[in-house]
């Protein structure tokens, strides 16, 4: 009996954390969804207006209008919204004459795909340079690395793609042009993923994959340059924490080498709190690449974003809202659950 007890409460546990977890992520995407519907009922654009036309009657007006469901209390158009967004169903674009979901499910994966490869650049780059940085504190390896750093953080993204563009595209050659591949591999290569650099490679066709590589690889580079530099000085900040501790100054007495010093006891404390700098940072790739979609005509989600803004589209521009709210949500659960798995303390 005892032991059927310790089970159940072994059991409750993980059931609980779960429940918990589950009314977490429910309860954020329902004050995500409240954010967006209020912010499509405030912005000074009419929905109404943009479908009928500035020429419309006021019959015709009226009749979309309550066709809309707009002539309802505020709750129940909530509700409504609720619920439509639960089925998937986001409304019809008036850009694109389809519905919304449709859009963002073609144009997420490419802003995915940018972004990871813009993230593991930064990862790639920027915890080595943030480590190198903290154990050469105040040498000039240090200063060359914050003034890159400060550099990256700061310039602005829109300026930086045009140069690149300027200087190895049109200048030396190296990478080609806006879009996401050469007009002529357009559409040869059959959707699998959503992520062109790996539907070709699934489907074996090395010269697509050529051309997608060369298209992606400057701006996920110039995307990689501004996670670099914020995880770069994240890295560097908790590095200098660490290195400052007792066990520290133990460990090099006790002649411990110093690269098992700073990468295994002085990195290992540090991971915990990386993983939200690098959840922050893939979030912010994801969310802010609207400029530099904008600059390589990159059709992704900041991108349809752009255009559908300039539309005023706002069943368009609150589903993208409501895609990149919905991602830093995930984002943010799966580094708590990181926190777990590399932290036993946090369980």
């Amino acid at each position: 009996m005892i032991v059927e007890r310790q089970g159940q409460i072994a059991f409750a546990g993980p059931v609980a954390a779960i429940l918990r977890f589950v009314f977490v992520v429910a309860l954020t995407f329902l004050g995500l969804l409240a954010l967006t519907f209020f912010i499509g009922r405030v912005v000074p654009i009419d929905p109404v207006l943009a479908i009928v036309g500035d020429r419309a009657t006021a019959e015709q007006y009226e009749a979309a209008r309550v066709a809309m469901g707009l002539d309802r209390p505020l709750i129940v158009q909530f509700g409504s919204y609720v619920l439509d967004v639960l089925r998937f169903d986001l409304g019809m674009s008036v850009s694109t004459n389809r519905p919304v979901a449709e859009d963002l499910a073609r144009v997420f994966p490419a802003t995915l795909e940018m972004a990871t490869i813009g993230i593991f650049i930064g990862i790639g780059l920027g915890v080595p340079a943030g480590v190198l940085a903290a154990a050469h504190q105040g040498r000039w390896t240090d200063q060359v690395i914050r003034v890159f750093a400060l550099l990256g953080y700061s310039v602005p993204a829109f300026w930086l793609g045009l140069v690149g563009l300027a200087v190895f595209y049109a200048g030396l050659g190296w990478v080609s042009g806006p879009g996401r591949v050469d007009i002529f591999y357009d559409g040869i290569t059959p959707t699998v993923t959503g992520l062109l650099t790996v539907d070709s490679l699934l489907d074996g066709d090395w010269d697509v994959f050529r051309s997608a590589v060369s298209h992606i690889i400057l701006p996920a580079t110039i995307l990689g340059i501004f996670s670099l530099a914020y995880i770069a000085r994240m890295t560097r900040s908790f590095m200098l924490d660490q290195l400052s501790q007792e066990y520290i100054t133990t460990a090099r007495v006790k002649g411990v080498p110093e690269w098992r010093v700073i990468w295994v006891h002085a990195f290992g404390a540090i991971r915990v709190p990386l993983i939200t700098v690098i959840g922050l940072s893939y979030a912010g790739l994801l969310e802010g690449s609207v400029m530099i979609e904008t600059v390589f005509s990159w059709p992704g989600i900041g991108n349809y974003l752009t255009t559908a803004l300039f539309n005023a589209d706002m069943n368009a521009v609150l589903g993208a809202t409501l895609v990149i709210g919905a991602v830093f949500i995930v984002i943010n659960k799966v580094s708590d659950v990181l926190y777990r798995v590399l932290d036993p303390r946090s369980r």
